[in-house]
């Protein structure tokens, strides 16, 4: 049954409207003498049809559809408004502040009903594109889901890649994507950018896949033929995700090449200082190199935590963005609980850590 609101401060008339549309089936009159009360009903109730007087004392009928087209998710609904004025700028007025049709004083029945019929089908056809839309937006909302998931099983994948070359890597691409979005947060950047940053991060040392064993593995320092081939990795990640259409593996592609940048300038493999690094190669290295210093290789013992911090703090202006520094700084104690969370959680795999779920 569709609710039509009448408005009119005669009861007289309000008694009328409600008899013209008893042979309507499909509608039920509410009446109200009081303007200010039949706006307070709507407040809280979703109507289908308003009929409206223009000549009241307390509220005239443009101040009404000015008032009511201004509650929240009534612009849909249909208002006729009742008047009998002649002059042209009345109803232009009321056109303008959202009335859809109108009704000359006296009233005839059957114009009334076919009026009425003729919005409520308005709305109706307004009810059904709303469902549509609703229904349009739910199945992108889907399909972009599923993507996201496709993407995030991609760097899944190409973590697991890396942690066949090296057991700790995958704890470690977990741990630094999820570091990169606490430092996001905490530089301010947006929702969706933190979101980007936790889920890009883990790819940044994809390039890795193409460094030979003998040097990726090899315990004690390299030389200076085997450095200058480890540092490709950032060119080779580079290059593995580049040309992807999707601003995920997009970003990924930017965090590969520059988070062996340093802040001044004598980083690889372009020796970018300053802010000519992306701020995503910038976040990436101090949660990178923060990870691995506290960590066992294959070529060092895990340092400290209280080392690990001073050479952060000495870094900062040459290896590492001050501002990032102290971003790091701020949501050290999550970064701290990350770490041992990962950890505790790496007999059940690690993508629980990152996704909260298993990937098939």
């Amino acid at each position: 049954m569709n609710t039509v609101v009448m408005v009119d401060d005669s009861s007289v008339q309000l008694r009328l409207y409600a008899q013209m549309l008893k042979s309507l089936t499909d509608a039920d009159g509410t009446p109200f003498t009081s303007p200010t009360l039949a706006l307070k009903w709507c407040e809280e109730h979703q109507p289908d049809l308003i009929l409206v007087d223009y000549n009241m004392p307390e509220l005239d009928g443009l101040e009404f559809v000015r008032r009511f087209r201004a509650l929240s998710g009534h612009t849909p609904i249909p208002v006729i408004v009742i008047t009998g004025e002649t002059d042209k700028e009345v109803r232009r007025s009321a056109l303008e502040l959202g009335a859809d049709d109108f009704l000359t004083k006296p009233v005839d029945a059957v114009e009334l009903r076919t009026r009425v019929r003729n919005m409520l089908r308005i709305r109706e056809h307004s009810r059904m594109l709303a469902n549509q839309a609703a229904w349009l937006s739910e199945e992108v909302r889907r399909a972009t889901a599923s993507i996201v998931e496709r993407e995030r099983e991609t760097i899944y994948r190409l973590a697991r890649a890396a942690e066949h070359r090296d057991n700790e890597t995958g704890d470690h691409v977990i741990r630094i994507g999820l570091f990169a979005g606490c430092v996001a947060r905490a530089l301010g950047l947006p929702s969706e950018e933190q979101e980007l940053l936790r889920l890009a991060t883990p790819m940044h040392d994809i390039g890795k896949v193409g460094t030979p064993d003998h040097i990726l593995l090899k315990e004690g320092p390299l030389t200076a033929e085997e450095w200058e081939i480890m540092k490709q990795h950032t060119v080779a990640g580079f290059d593995i995700l580049r040309d992807s259409k999707s601003p995920l593996l997009q970003r990924g592609a930017e965090i590969a090449l520059s988070h062996h940048e340093r802040y001044d300038g004598k980083g690889y493999p372009f020796a970018l200082s300053g802010e000519q690094i992306p701020l995503s190669g910038r976040i990436a290295a101090i949660c990178d190199v923060f990870d691995a210093l506290l960590s066992k290789r294959p070529y060092k013992e895990p340092w400290p935590l209280v080392q690990t911090l001073e050479y952060i703090e000495d870094e900062s202006g040459r290896h590492f963005d001050p501002r990032v520094v102290a971003a790091f700084k701020q949501v050290l104690p999550e970064l701290l609980e990350i770490r041992n969370r990962v950890a505790a959680e790496h007999s059940g795999g690690v993508e629980e850590a990152f996704y909260g779920s298993k990937i098939a």
